[in-house]
């Protein structure tokens, strides 16, 4: 694996880091990590799995009923 050396990050920058990797229970190298890999995933392959795995959702479960209604009604009853 290959490793990677980050020079003037921004100090600003190195603090929220460390705070989101704090608020996701995470060391700072971890959240990094998870950052970079998010930032450059293939989205064109991302949307073909999300697409396939709906088609298999619904083949299994069939389409799910609007949920509209209902959240208005619990809305205003609550």
């Amino acid at each position: 694996m290959a490793t990677l050396t980050i020079r003037q990050l921004d100090d600003e920058v190195y603090e929220r880091l460390k705070a989101r990797a704090r608020a996701n229970r995470r060391s700072l190298e971890a959240e990094a990590r998870l950052l970079i890999e998010e930032r450059t995933l293939d989205l064109p392959a991302l949307v073909e799995d999300l697409a396939e795995f709906h088609a298999r959702m619904v083949a299994r479960h069939g389409h799910l009923p609007d949920s509209t209604d209902l959240l208005r009604d619990m809305r205003r009853d609550g």
